[in-house]
């Protein structure tokens, strides 16, 4: 594991807590080696961890952001995954050191909101439990959680969230993996009131949310991923991407996405979420047809930008504005 911080821009935490929390979910709190305070972060941040067999994998803080003491995260161990929650979960112990990022925020709260509505699925809460955190805390403020799992055992926070203080704010559904029994959200959006909607859970979800809130200010609806995006190879076709003001011609393989194409010929892009649910590395689409495969753009901003994270080419080339 490296060790050189000011290197990589990434600080030595040690591993203090490692708690199994609900279904192959656990808990881990981090703290500094000198027990000093960490640079602080708010409702929504998540930070990077250098997992032990080397990947790099974002996770939510999910502890109030007064604690200046601790950074705390829930990982779910995804068996068919890529392997960094697996190396965190199986190979981490109490006591080891792990290389993390100062926070970073891309879900931020907006402070002017007239209210929030928070849709969470499965671990998808634990951006929002800070927020919840955050805003029990500050004084009344008007706020629901809508939060959806498929049994108690796999509800994270369940004693936390059936706290006396958020009686009526919180609503926990259990569906057991039946769509026929899925949370009816459509009587939430119906009728927008200057409200923010912030939603982490599958993507599924978000795209079930993304479309009953399409009568709502897109300004006002906000997504967060807590996975990778899936990347079905064999449905993947090679592509090249042109490079407007240069000229450049950059050829992007199959299960290789353009950020990570651009990356490997020395390009510095702008990303954060790389799940196509923040927006940062939105770019200007010139020419070609585009496969948009975000949670971010309107059907109208989709024919002139492209989410180049996670988006695709439906076309041989496509032409961006860099």
């Amino acid at each position: 594991m490296p060790t050189d911080s000011a290197e990589n821009g990434m600080m030595p935490l040690r591993l203090v807590r490692s708690t199994l929390i609900a279904d192959d979910i656990r808990l881990f709190e981090m703290r500094r080696l000198d027990g000093g305070e960490l640079p602080e972060f708010t409702a929504g941040s998540h930070i990077v961890i250098r997992t032990p067999n080397g990947l790099l994998r974002k996770y939510s803080l999910c502890n109030a952001p007064t604690e200046r003491d601790r950074y705390a995260i829930a990982v779910k161990r995804e068996a068919d995954g890529r392997g960094g929650s697996r190396s965190l979960v199986d190979e981490s112990r109490v006591g080891d050191e792990l290389l993390v990022s100062a926070p970073r925020n891309s879900f931020a709260l907006v402070r002017s909101a007239g209210g929030y509505i928070f849709i969470a699925g499965g671990i998808g809460i634990t951006p929002i439990m800070a927020m919840v955190r955050h805003l029990t805390a500050s004084g009344p403020r008007n706020f629901r959680l809508f939060y959806c799992t498929r049994k108690p055992e796999a509800t994270l926070f369940r004693e936390q969230l059936s706290a006396p203080e958020l009686r009526g704010r919180v609503k926990i559904h259990h569906d057991e993996g039946d769509p026929e029994r899925m949370l009816d959200l459509w009587p939430v959006f119906e009728q927008p009131r200057g409200q923010h909607v912030y939603c982490c859970g599958p993507r599924s979800m978000m795209q079930a949310v993304r479309d009953m809130t399409g009568h709502w200010a897109a300004s006002a609806v906000h997504f967060e991923a807590f996975t990778e995006p899936s990347r079905n190879v064999a449905e993947d076709r090679a592509f090249t991407v042109r490079l407007a003001q240069s000229g450049e011609t950059i050829d992007v393989a199959a299960g290789v996405t353009i950020l990570e194409a651009l990356r490997g010929k020395g390009h510095v892009v702008p990303s954060s979420c790389e799940s196509g649910t923040c927006g940062t590395c939105r770019t200007r689409l010139l020419g070609g047809e585009a496969d948009h495969r975000d949670l971010v753009l309107t059907d109208d901003e989709k024919a002139s930008n492209i989410m180049i994270c996670v988006s695709r080419a439906r076309s041989p080339e496509l032409i961006i504005d860099r």
